[in-house]
């Protein structure tokens, strides 16, 4: 059975090798989990998004696969 929740490994190597519509895909995934993060004192705060997304993005880019 497969895990619709999932990001497929083929939209991650896309997304590792910079295709943008593939890094969209990954954020979009992680919406949620980083909305959640982005919760200071009780209150959401875009700044923290922001960055959030930039540390993920970033961390894409320094992925390397074996």
């Amino acid at each position: 059975m497969r895990n619709e929740k999932l990001i497929s490994f083929e939209t991650i190597e896309k997304a590792v090798s910079g295709k943008p519509e593939a890094i969209n895909a990954v954020l979009c995934h992680y919406r949620g989990y980083i909305k959640h993060l982005s919760v200071f004192q009780g209150h959401y705060n875009a700044e923290i998004q922001d960055r959030l997304e930039v540390q993920l993005i970033q961390a894409l880019f320094k992925y390397r696969f074996r």
